[in-house]
């Protein structure tokens, strides 16, 4: 199998393509490129923060029109974005998210596969809260001869999709800590997301947030209640204490906000030597 496409060669072309992307030529016309079988990030969500910059994975089919060859990658380009508008020409110039390095293997004389990342820079190219939905995958194509003379240029579709969501974590305090059997325990917590035009994090209002359990020298956890955050993302519940273990929140995600499970927060119920150990988090995914 050989490369079609090295390191070095898609950083020129990204270069290429980031000017093109800013200033559409005025020879566009339809290449013969075709993009296919396009899967983005594993086909999971892309869940993304207020600062972290995200670059899911991207695997893609090329298929090159009668005339050019995958043996000369200087002599064409197909690159996926992410777009949500109405075409793909629109929706790259109105915040669309484009590749970064890619490599293309040669599959035949007019076949390539690739693989590579895209790059999201949710301070700079998320700037709306909107921007949490369905992203269409658009590609643009282009074919050269010479010095990289632009022969043709076209934005294209593809049957691929993903969706970008807000990344969500939780808090969780459990007290008192320690507790009498049989006696109240309050837990409290938070359920914020990322604001992506705040860039920060703010409070999720009337979600549905499962209060759960896991007995001491249990791995399982099994849910208890089920309460709604109020109009700032605060979660509360009472409970009654008869078991040693852990209290967590857990917020299963919408279509625009990723899940989120907080730490645990361990209570003993003995009335003795009160023990209180945190639980790593996993939040977010």
């Amino acid at each position: 199998m050989k490369t079609g496409r090295t390191g070095a060669v898609a950083a020129l072309a990204g270069a290429l393509a980031l000017t093109a992307l800013t200033a559409p030529t005025a020879r566009a016309a339809d290449t013969g490129i075709t993009v296919s079988r396009v899967v983005v990030n594993g086909g999971k969500p892309i869940v993304v923060g207020t600062t972290e910059v995200k670059e899911p994975s991207v695997t893609f089919r090329v298929t090159l029109p009668p005339g050019y060859s995958t043996t000369d990658p200087f002599a064409y380009d197909a690159e996926p974005f992410l777009y949500h508008g109405t075409t793909p020409a629109e929706g790259i110039d109105h915040g669309g998210l484009q590749m970064g390095i890619y490599t293309c293997y040669e599959k035949s004389d007019w076949i390539a596969d690739c693989e590579g990342t895209l790059y999201v820079d949710p301070y700079y190219r998320l700037d709306s809260n909107n921007d949490a939905t369905t992203w269409k995958v658009g590609f643009v194509g282009r074919l050269f001869k010479g010095d990289y003379d632009l022969v043709a240029e076209e934005y294209g579709t593809t049957s691929g999709s993903v969706q970008i969501r807000r990344y969500a974590k939780a808090t969780v305090n459990a007290a008192p800590e320690p507790v009498a059997k049989g006696k109240p325990v309050t837990v409290t917590g938070s359920l914020k997301r990322a604001d992506w035009v705040k860039h920060a994090y703010t409070g999720v209002a009337d979600a549905s947030v499962q209060l759960q359990f896991r007995p001491k020298g249990t791995t399982s956890y099994n849910t208890v209640k089920t309460v709604r955050s109020s109009s700032t993302g605060a979660l509360k519940a009472t409970v009654t204490a008869s078991l040693d273990g852990d209290w967590r929140w857990n917020f299963g995600g919408w279509s625009t906000t990723g899940g989120a499970v907080s730490s645990g927060d361990y209570v003993d119920v003995s009335g003795a030597g009160g023990v209180v150990r945190k639980m790593s988090a996993r939040q977010g995914w």
